[in-house]
């Protein structure tokens, strides 16, 4: 599904305009970007949680020559499915 398509089925859903399910469905993205920038956890009941790893400096391997090439520590989003939307997905 793409954002377009999640803005279709919320104006659908609420019977609203599609730029007001736009006004919606950006706010709760950024809403979630601006809660992992400051580290915080964002936890949807019944779907699933959002939080930011930290990676540590490391030294990697440039697989095309073998050159050792230092790997900068950074943060990346991850996100864990909760109990409830694995077990909506297992149901035949």
């Amino acid at each position: 599904m793409t954002k377009t398509q999640l803005i279709d089925r919320v104006a659908t859903e609420c019977k609203c305009t599609a730029a007001q399910a736009e006004i919606v469905v950006n706010t709760i993205l950024k809403s979630t970007e601006a809660a992992l920038k400051r580290g915080d956890r964002v936890e949807l009941r019944g779907f699933g949680t959002f939080e930011v790893r930290d990676y540590e400096a490391y030294t990697g391997r440039n697989p095309k020559t073998g050159e050792a090439v230092q790997v900068a520590a950074k943060r990346s989003p991850f996100f864990k499915a909760g109990k409830e939307l694995k077990s909506r997905l297992n149901q035949d």
